[in-house]
């Protein structure tokens, strides 16, 4: 059986190089999400993608999804290469190896938001909450 367990954070949404001054946090007894941001969209983008690192203060644990309502469908995505094309692909689930650490981050696993709400704006704050297994 599946217990999910849920993690409110906010991503803050930078330009391209973002300081980590604006990395937000949240924690729990066993999880510590920490570096969180989303990358400013341009003009009339329909998707956005969101960072953060996560830290396990115990067993191993999965991120499952998230929800955030800057977005119509939040998905969890990796990049692969596909003959010399670095391509986006969905997953399943993100392992968060027990003791260890696993960084969302551009060109890698990231918060894939897809049909945005509105526009992810240099200096706000987007809510997200994380779902774990």
């Amino acid at each position: 059986m599946i217990h999910r367990r849920t993690l409110l954070a906010a991503l803050a949404a930078a330009g391209l190089f973002a300081p980590a001054a604006r990395a937000q946090e949240a924690s729990t007894d066993t999880l510590e999400i920490t570096g969180g941001f989303a990358r400013a969209t341009a003009g009339m983008a329909v998707s956005g993608a969101g960072f953060l690192t996560i830290a396990s203060r115990g067993p191993a644990d999965r991120l499952v999804g998230f929800s955030t309502s800057a977005c119509n469908r939040p998905e969890l995505h990796t990049h692969i290469n596909d003959d010399g094309v670095m391509r986006m692909r969905q997953v399943e689930a993100i392992d968060v190896p027990a003791g260890g650490t696993v960084e969302l981050k551009p060109g890698g696993l990231h918060l894939m938001m897809i049909d945005l709400t509105r526009q992810l704006v240099e200096g706000e704050t987007v809510e997200v909450t994380l779902v774990f297994e």
